[in-house]
């Protein structure tokens, strides 16, 4: 937009209007999470990305589990929620926390999924080290200072928890939804299956071709974050290693599967639960 100079005031009505949709591109405009040079740390330290996260409702979980500890590779301890099935099993999936930490709301997910299979370990794995956030802000710090070797560690150190003969799925949503497809990747021959919600996709062929598994995904057409663009390059990437992937797209936003999300779509959430659920029965035989 051209600023005319004609009079003082014109000058500056000009220049209020010039000023004013520069500030909404700068709070508007997120990093396209697959471009080459961007990170999770990036994606995370955008407010723009911050606000498609509003605080999760407060919400107090009662039910089944307990907290473990277990060695991690890097010579530190790492700590997850596990449900144990009732029956020795050597089935195991593994869920992956939202940005906001291993909060109530995932154990609660982490039991809905215990519920809904059977004879299968659920084990929820704490990435951030006991930290918990409830505002997007503090969420984006602890993404932000997340160390990739530390989230490896801890995500081997829950498979070798698990055991050799352990045969694995994952499921994760946002933050999670990248470390399910990670968490597949590092789990080897043994890993059976992985679920992503709208997580941030890994785009390196050579690291996909590790793939022992074929992934779900379950994404929004309105994700600004992970947007449809980078959904469709990771289809192309996953195409170029030879590894299947199926994906179904929702007319949703980020977070639609959440319930304390503004955004959460029922439908959406209800049908992408009933397809992850088929297909974690199919992979575990569960």
């Amino acid at each position: 937009m051209k600023i005319i100079f004609i009079t003082g005031l014109s000058f500056f009505m000009s220049l209020l209007a010039y000023v004013t949709p520069v500030k909404e591109t700068r709070e508007t405009t997120i990093p396209v999470c697959h471009t080459p040079g961007n990170n999770m740390s990036l994606l995370a330290a955008n407010p723009a990305f911050q606000q498609l996260h509003v605080s999760p409702l407060p919400f107090t979980y009662k039910g089944a589990g307990e907290m473990i500890t277990f060695p991690t590779p890097d010579g530190q301890s790492a700590s997850g929620f596990l449900i144990k099935a009732q029956k020795p099993s050597n089935k195991w999936l593994l869920v992956y926390q939202e940005w906001w930490g291993l909060n109530d709301n995932i154990k609660k997910e982490a039991e809905k999924y215990y519920n809904d299979l059977k004879d299968v370990n659920v084990l929820a794995l704490d990435m951030y080290d006991g930290k918990v956030a409830t505002e997007p802000s503090e969420a984006g710090k602890l993404m932000s200072a997340a160390s990739k070797d530390r989230l490896a560690s801890i995500m081997k150190g829950g498979i070798t928890y698990a055991g050799t003969k352990a045969e694995f799925a994952s499921v994760g949503w946002c933050f999670g939804g990248m470390l399910s497809l990670q968490s597949a990747m590092l789990e080897g021959k043994q890993a059976k299956g992985c679920v992503m919600y709208y997580g941030r996709p890994e785009q390196d062929v050579e690291k996909l071709k590790t793939l022992n598994t074929d992934v779900i995904g379950f994404f929004g057409t309105q994700d600004k974050g992970i947007t449809p663009e980078s959904v469709k390059t990771f289809e192309e990437n996953m195409q170029k290693a030879g590894e299947k992937l199926t994906v179904k797209m929702y007319d949703a936003g980020h977070g639609f599967a959440n319930p304390s999300n503004p955004v959460y779509n029922k439908e959406a959430a209800a049908d992408s639960y009933k397809l992850a659920l088929a297909y974690l029965k199919s992979k575990l035989k569960a």
